[in-house]
C-alpha cells in the first residue's frame, strides 16, 4: 500500500513537472519569436536572460492554474497531489507578482538612472522603494470589501445551499492576503482589457473598419525604412572618419607636446572631432534613428498584417466570420452536437467555460496590442525605455490576469469543485469581484467606443494627408536627377543636404525630421 501510494505521488510529480517544462518552453519561445522578435539582440544579454526566465516561469505557473482546474474536474492525479500542486502554484505565482517582479523592475530602473552608484547603495534604494510599494499594496485591502463577514458568509451559503453555513473557510494567510489584493488590481485590469477587447475586436476584424492597405503603401513604407538605414550608415561612416582623423591628429600633436597638454587634447577630441564634427551629438542622432528604424520595421510588419486581414476578409471564410458576431457559435455548436450526435453534455456549463476560454484568448492578444502602443508612447517621450521593463510589465499583468481569472472562474464551477477553491482562498468575498468587474467592464467599453471613434476619424484624416504628401514627393522626385535613396530623400525633405560634404549635420537632422513626419502621418495603424 505504501509503495503504491509512493508510486502514485512520483507519477503525479512527473506529470506536473513535465507540463511545467512544456509551458515554460512555450513561454520562452513565444517571447523571443512572436512577441518581440528582436528582443535578445536589442537588450543586455545578462538582464535579458533573467527577464526571459521570469516571464516564462510566470507563464508556466499561470497555465498550471487552469491545468489544475481541468485535473480537478477530470480527477487526474491523486487528491493530495492536486492539493499540494494548488498551493505550490499559488505560492510561486503570488511570489512572482507581489515580490520578485516589482523588486527586479525597481532594480533595473534605479541601476539605469544611477549607473555610477555602487551596487550596495542601489540595493538599499531598491529595498526602500519596494517597501513603499508593498505598503501601498497592503493598504489596498482597506478600501474594498475583499473579506467575508459572518453575516455575509451565512447569506451566501444559504443562497448556494451549502451545508456548513455558519463557518467562514480559513485558507492560507499568504494566499488569502495576496489573492484578495491582487484580485482587486487584476480584476480591474481584466475588466478594462475585456471592455477594450469587446469593442476593439469587431473594429479590428470587421471588413467595414479595415484600412485599405495597398502594395504601394507597403512599398513606400519599405522605401522610408531603407532611407533611414542609409542615413544611419552615413552618420556611422562620418563618426568613423572623424575618429580616424582624430587619432591621426592626436598622434601628430603628441609628438610635439606631452604630459598635461596631451591629456587636454585627448579630452577635447573625444567629443569634438576634426573639422567641427560633434561625435557625441552624432552618436545621439544615430541612437534616435536606430529607434526610429525599429519603429518603421514594426510599422511595415503591421501593414503586411493589415493587408493580409483585408485580403482574408474578401474570401468566403472571411465573409462568414464577418457575420458570426450575430450569433453565439459556442452554444449553437454544442446544441447541434447534442441534437444530432446524441452527446450527453451540460450546455450551460460548457458554453460558459468555452466562452470564458475564448474571451481569455481575446484578452491575451489585446494585452500585446496595448503594450505595443505603450512601447511606442515610451519611445516617443524617451529613448531610455528598455524592453526588459516592458517584458516585466507584461509578465506582471499576465500573472495578475490569470490569478484574477482563477478567482472569477470559481462562480462558474459546480459546487463540488467550487469548494476546493474556497478552501484554498479562505474568506475572500467573491461576489464583490464580480460586481466590480461588471462596473469596470461597462465603463471601459463605453470609453473604448469613444476612443476608437476619435482614432478612426484621425486615421481617415491622416490617410488623406499621407496620400497628398506621397503624391507631392513623387512629383518632386520625377523632376530631379537623383538615383540613390539618400539623395531622393534629401531632395524632398532636406534641400540643404550635401551628400559629399563633411559638415552636414543640419541636412542629416532634416532626414530624421522628415522620417518622423512620415511616421506620424503615413503609418497610423491598429495592432
Amino acid at each position: 500500500m505504501i509503495h503504491e501510494f509512493t508510486f502514485t505521488l512520483l507519477y503525479d510529480g512527473l506529470i506536473q513537472f513535465g507540463s511545467q517544462l512544456l509551458f515554460f518552453a512555450f513561454g520562452w519561445i513565444f517571447l523571443v519569436k512572436k512577441l518581440f522578435k528582436d528582443y535578445e539582440s536589442s537588450t543586455d544579454r545578462r538582464d535579458a536572460q533573467v527577464v526571459q526566465a521570469i516571464f516564462s516561469l510566470t507563464f508556466s505557473t499561470s497555465c498550471a492554474l487552469f491545468e489544475l482546474i481541468i485535473f480537478e474536474i477530470v480527477e487526474i492525479m491523486h487528491k493530495d497531489s492536486r492539493w499540494f500542486c494548488w498551493k505550490m502554484t499559488l505560492y510561486i505565482l503570488l511570489f512572482l507578482v507581489i515580490i520578485l517582479m516589482p523588486f527586479y523592475q525597481l532594480y533595473l530602473i534605479i541601476t539605469k538612472i544611477q549607473e555610477s552608484l555602487r551596487l550596495r547603495y542601489s540595493i538599499v534604494i531598491v529595498i526602500l522603494c519596494w517597501a513603499t510599494y508593498f505598503y501601498i499594496f497592503w493598504r489596498v485591502g482597506d478600501f474594498f470589501p475583499i473579506e467575508k463577514t459572518a453575516s455575509a458568509a451565512e447569506k451566501n451559503d444559504h443562497l448556494t445551499n451549502f451545508t456548513d453555513s455558519t463557518k467562514i473557510p480559513q485558507g492560507d494567510v499568504f494566499i488569502q492576503f495576496g489573492m484578495s489584493r491582487v484580485g482587486v488590481i487584476g480584476v480591474t485590469l481584466m475588466a478594462i482589457l475585456s471592455g477594450f477587447g469587446a469593442v476593439n475586436s469587431p473594429y479590428a476584424t470587421l471588413f467595414f473598419f479595415l484600412r485599405q492597405v495597398t502594395d504601394a503603401d507597403i512599398q513606400a513604407a519599405e522605401k522610408k525604412y531603407l532611407q533611414t538605414l542609409d542615413i544611419i550608415i552615413s552618420k556611422k561612416r562620418r563618426i568613423l572618419i572623424s575618429q580616424a582623423r582624430q587619432r591621426s591628429a592626436v598622434e601628430q600633436q603628441g609628438s610635439r607636446v606631452g604630459g598635461f597638454m596631451r591629456k587636454m587634447i585627448n579630452t577635447m577630441t573625444n567629443h569634438m572631432g576634426i573639422g567641427g564634427e560633434n561625435i557625441g551629438m552624432l552618436r545621439q542622432e544615430v541612437a534616435g534613428l536606430e529607434n526610429l528604424s525599429r519603429q518603421l520595421y514594426m510599422d511595415i510588419d503591421d501593414l503586411y498584417q493589415e493587408r493580409d486581414r483585408l485580403q482574408y476578409s474578401k474570401t468566403w471564410q472571411g465573409k462568414y466570420f464577418n457575420f458570426m458576431g450575430k450569433t453565439d457559435p459556442i452554444t449553437y455548436g454544442l446544441a447541434l452536437a447534442i441534437k444530432y450526435i446524441k452527446i450527453d453534455l451540460n450546455v450551460d456549463f460548457w458554453s460558459q467555460q468555452l466562452s470564458f476560454f475564448f474571451v481569455g484568448l481575446m484578452i491575451i492578444f489585446s494585452i500585446r496590442g496595448l503594450l505595443i502602443q505603450l512601447l511606442k508612447f515610451f519611445r516617443a517621450v524617451s529613448n531610455s525605455v528598455s524592453r526588459n521593463d516592458i517584458v516585466l510589465l507584461l509578465a506582471q499583468i499576465m500573472g495578475m490576469y490569470f490569478l484574477s481569472a482563477f478567482l472569477m472562474m470559481r462562480m462558474s464551477l459546480p459546487v463540488i469543485y467550487r469548494n476546493t477553491i474556497s478552501s484554498l482562498l479562505g474568506s475572500i468575498e467573491f461576489n464583490f469581484y464580480h460586481r466590480w468587474f461588471d462596473v469596470i467592464f461597462l465603463v471601459s467599453g463605453l470609453a473604448s467606443v469613444v476612443l476608437l471613434y476619435f482614432v478612426h476619424q484621425a486615421n481617415n484624416s491622416n490617410v488623406m494627408l499621407s496620400s497628398a504628401s506621397m503624391s507631392s514627393i513623387s512629383t518632386g522626385s520625377s523632376g530631379g536627377s537623383s538615383t540613390t535613396p539618400t539623395s531622393d530623400y534629401s531632395t524632398n525633405y532636406s534641400p540643404n543636404y550635401s551628400p559629399t560634404g563633411t559638415n552636414n549635420r543640419a541636412g542629416d537632422w532634416e532626414h530624421a525630421s522628415g522620417a518622423s513626419r512620415w511616421v506620424n502621418t503615413g503609418l497610423h495603424h491598429r495592432d
